[in-house]
């Protein structure tokens, strides 16, 4: 087992990452919001969306390393969960081999993909299942969750199961100060995420809503922003389901809003076809490619950093600059926080 953490408050300097406790002082470079290192979501055999611990590790920790000494890459936020094929382990062997901290996450995927143990259980059960987990560590590992997520659902309101996963997943993180990642489908039914989650008392700042960048509508990206929650653009890259043109577009209608403290990003790597081993973008694809464009459209250097380091870090950590912050339509691509850690 991991020591626990130093005592302090949900604004605590420390991140629980797989390795034991981090200061967030110590996190100097940027950081990937929603990726996978390690998963199986194979329903068909087809093993085609899955990231094999023995067979593909190797690839993982190459692009790691790499993004590290090229962009000082410092931190991944893994988003596996319970459900997903999830290997504390393994993620523990790629952060010691990839010289980048990781983050594992404990929580349940959108419906198709709940085990069983959330078919019929209470809210109350639920709760007590990922409380234990972030206080004990996963399973016998040793390794302790530091996120909450991707609590998924999908279509525009979540299922009756979703919702319980949801409400639980609140609970927990108001119990033991971590924050709360989702997974809305294309990026739907974020709004309904946030009132069930918010209602469950948990601070909008405290909660990320993913999946956004594939929602084409500036509006809902505006009142998730505005409510002091996260908007996710964390599938860039996934031509796919919708190009990075309109990610970009859609990324700058939020900063220009004023909302650039409430934006995230990150690739969500979720298939072994993605890897640049075997000729996909990678996980260095936000650096190589989407940064270079939002360069190019007028996001300066300390906004990048904002975008990339500062905002992961105070979502991670649950400090928070205000509910709803905004800055006015002209320094909005050009500023960013005064505070010296984020």
């Amino acid at each position: 087992m991991h020591s626990p953490l130093p005592a302090s408050s949900s604004t605590s300097p420390w991140i629980t990452t797989v390795a034991g406790p981090l200061p967030v002082s110590a996190v100097r470079g940027p950081v990937l919001t929603h990726e996978h290192l390690v998963l199986d979501l194979d329903r068909t055999g087809e093993r085609a969306a899955v990231l094999e611990a023995g067979r593909h590790r190797s690839a993982v920790v190459g692009e790691l390393a790499a993004l590290s000494a090229e962009f000082g890459l410092a931190l991944v936020i893994e988003l596996t969960c319970r459900g997903m094929g999830r290997d504390p382990r393994a993620l523990a062997r790629i952060a010691e081999e990839s010289g980048v901290a990781v983050v594992a996450a404990t929580g349940w995927y959108y419906e198709p993909f709940h085990p069983r143990e959330t078919e019929e259980a209470s809210v109350e059960r639920l709760t007590e299942i990922l409380v234990r987990e972030i206080e004990d560590g996963i399973g016998a590992s040793g390794v302790r969750p530091g996120v909450l997520g991707e609590i998924g659902s999908h279509g525009d309101r979540p299922s009756g199961r979703e919702s319980r996963a949801l409400l639980a997943s609140a609970h927990a993180a108001r119990a033991t100060g971590l924050s709360l990642a989702t997974h809305a489908q294309f990026g739907r039914g974020g709004l309904a995420q946030l009132e069930l989650l918010t209602g469950a008392g948990l601070p909008p700042h405290r909660i990320s809503i993913g999946h956004q960048d594939l929602l084409d509508d500036p509006g809902i990206h505006q009142e998730i922003a505005a409510s002091g929650a996260y908007v996710a653009f964390d599938t860039i890259g996934k031509e796919r389901y919708q190009s990075d043109r309109t990610r970009l577009r859609l990324l700058l209608a939020l900063l220009d809003a004023g909302y650039a403290e409430r934006a995230l990003l990150s690739c969500d790597i979720s298939r072994h076809g993605y890897l640049t081993a075997e000729g996909g973008h990678g996980y260095g694809h936000l650096f190589r490619s989407f940064v270079p464009a939002a360069r190019a459209a007028g996001v300066d250097a300390d906004l990048i950093d904002l975008l990339t380091r500062r905002n992961p870090l105070r979502f991670l950590t649950g400090a928070d600059t205000g509910t709803g912050t905004r800055r006015t339509t002209d320094t909005a691509r050009t500023a960013g926080t005064d505070a010296e850690e984020f």
